[in-house]
């Protein structure tokens, strides 16, 4: 399928290297996100283990929130 861009007003069709950089500019954004959801998810499961082995140690959850700052 045929991208456009506007120059000037104007539709124009991307030319076949321009059709290229887009799509490898798409498909690194794809990677960017899944990078930063897998980073996100990483983040999450270490706090959640450090809150148990916290609480595994005999801290109560309010403890836990002046510790953590939560």
């Amino acid at each position: 399928m045929t991208r456009y861009r506007q120059i000037h007003g104007e539709k124009v069709p991307f030319t076949a290297e321009e059709e290229t950089q887009r799509n490898a500019e798409e498909a690194q954004e794809v990677i960017d996100k899944q990078t930063r959801a897998d980073a996100e998810t990483a983040r999450q499961t270490k706090l959640a283990s450090g809150k148990a082995k916290l609480k595994e140690l005999g801290l109560d959850d309010d403890e836990l929130k002046q510790i953590l700052g939560l």
